[in-house]
């Protein structure tokens, strides 16, 4: 029987924060992890073709590095090899017609290009960015902090104060506008608008959605001050290093452990069985970064569970899925216009509107005519992924139906079980790929090799991805803060003593931060 202070189901980017700074505390932690290797959706593999190395999933450290989880663990994870690569132009837009703006890492660089699209679009942004900046002590408690806690209450009561009751009650109100409000209400340029609107998507909301504003706003600030980096040599480099971390200071590290049951006695969690009826035993607690579902689905019996959780477990709900394609090319992106080739994520889409037509096709579970396609630039800012002279493109698309029931091209017959299949996989990626030939020159011949992910293949990687959706669930208001995952939550405990829930279908939600595992190894040491 194996023993230690804390085990942990899942090896995601919260588990392994979560882990090194348990370990790093003074506790013996386990983790366990299902698939034959650990990571979660951090992974980088030679997936096309030798020598061309692809981070099959997550890519971008923006929120790692501006996030707390970092400053606890930059020193140990540099000092075992950790290295960003980034670029001096962060993001861009690209618009069928050609018309482009890229944002860069200077909030006076912006507005001297937002002006030059006209409508004030500088002095708008100027003052965006200054908003966020004077409210960010109280915007990144909100969304990084633990919601459920005398020092929320503090800061609540301090900025109460401070701004008086009404003006904080305004405040918060404002942050729950929509990305299209403030797009349509602030900026004439139809450049600045198709900008933003595709990054709201990387938070698994709309433009349409309730804090997509606000989100977007923060994104525009966090991209301006720390840009778009990616891990030099592959993001699997990261889990190398956070790995080394976690057993250097004694942690316990196992893969192909599927655990099926978290052994509960007396309403306290004990410890975890494998599919293979081997037993690791938690003397301080079980600690699960899995959806809802798989927590009290799977891994709870359900005599253990009231019924009010049980229900509330059921109505939880999924997002849009989400679409990978990698090419390994024998040359550099012939970009019509050259200086989109050096900006680390680009979009291309027709617009505000183009955005909100995708999004709302996608979830009524169609493929949509026109995606937005974000477009990574590994190798611009990385070299060594590839052989000298070549080119390695990382393609998300993130409007993507969970299950298929038509194609809003009226061009790829839907299956009549709903189910991705390789042929459609293949077929709508040949639908993208023709948006980028429109743009790059000669870019079908300069493919070595590409290779695509719908939203079933990354289920298949990743449990947790339930129909492609990588943000662990539906991200609206209804099921986010307070509400998340479910509406009777408080920060990370469950109805189980001792069992601790965390990973991204738990506040602070998804993304590369690592926030739940840190804010749960604060309040664990």
């Amino acid at each position: 029987m194996n023993k230690s202070d804390y085990v942990i189901i899942g090896s995601g980017i919260n588990s392994l924060v979560c882990a090194a700074m348990l370990a790093k505390g003074g506790h013996s932690v386990c983790v366990l992890e299902r698939n034959n290797r650990i990571g979660g959706c951090i992974r980088s593999e030679e997936l096309t073709t030798p020598g061309f190395t692809h981070d099959v999933m997550a890519a971008t450290f923006v929120l790692f590095i501006t996030s707390p989880a970092y400053a606890a663990l930059a020193e140990d994870l540099h000092q075992r090899g950790l290295e960003f690569c980034d670029s001096e132009f962060p993001t861009g837009v690209l618009l069928a017609d050609g018309r482009h703006v890229i944002y860069g890492r200077s909030t006076d660089r912006n507005s001297t290009a937002f002006d030059a699209l006209g409508g004030k679009g500088g002095q708008q942004h100027a003052d965006d960015m200054a908003e966020i900046g004077a409210n960010a002590d109280l915007l990144f408690s909100l969304l990084g902090g633990n919601l459920w806690s005398w020092t929320m209450a503090k800061i609540l009561f301090r900025e109460g104060r401070r701004r008086g009751t009404r003006e904080l009650l305004a405040l918060l109100g404002e942050a729950l506008g929509t990305a299209r409000g403030w797009l349509e209400t602030t900026y004439s340029s139809e450049e600045i608008r198709a900008l933003w609107a595709p990054w709201v998507l990387h938070a698994g909301l709309g433009p349409e959605s309730a804090f997509s504003a606000q989100i977007a706003k923060i994104i525009a600030f966090a991209l301006e001050q720390a840009g778009a980096p990616i891990v030099k040599g592959g993001a699997e480099r990261f889990v190398h290093a956070i790995q080394s971390i976690i057993e250097d200071h004694g942690g316990k590290i196992f893969v192909n452990q599927d655990v099926t049951e978290i052994i509960v006695a007396q309403a306290t969690a004990k410890g975890v069985r494998t599919a293979n009826q081997e037993e690791f035993m938690a003397a301080n607690g079980v600690i699960c970064s899995t959806t809802p579902d798989q927590l009290y689905g799977r891994l709870l019996d359900d005599q253990v569970i009231p019924a009010s959780t049980r229900s509330d477990a059921k109505r939880y709900r999924y997002g849009k899925g989400n679409m990978q394609i990698h090419y390994a090319l024998d040359k550099p992106p012939a970009w019509r216009f050259p200086e989109l080739g050096q900006v680390a994520l680009l979009h291309l889409t027709p617009g505000l509107d183009g955005v909100s037509k995708a999004v709302n096709e996608a979830e009524r579970s169609m493929l949509p005519e026109i995606p937005t396609i974000c477009v990574g630039h590994p190798t611009a800012l990385d070299p060594t992924r590839c052989p000298q002279g070549k080119a390695v493109l990382w393609l998300q698309l993130p409007e993507a139906p969970r299950r298929i029931k038509g194609d809003a091209a009226k061009e790829i017959d839907p299956p009549s079980n709903g189910l991705w299949t390789s042929e459609i996989s293949e077929r709508y990626a040949d639908r993208v790929q023709a948006i980028l030939e429109s743009h790059i020159a000669g870019f079908g011949a300069s493919v070595i090799e590409r290779r695509v992910y719908s939203p079933a293949d990354l289920e298949a990687i990743n449990i947790n991805l339930v129909g492609g959706d990588p943000y662990g669930g539906f991200c609206g208001l209804d099921q986010f803060f307070l509400w998340r995952p479910l509406k009777k939550s408080i920060n990370h405990t469950t109805c189980i003593d001792r069992l601790h829930h965390i990973g991204a279908s738990t506040h602070p939600g998804p993304g590369l931060a690592g926030g739940s595992g840190f804010l749960l190894a604060q309040a664990l040491k």
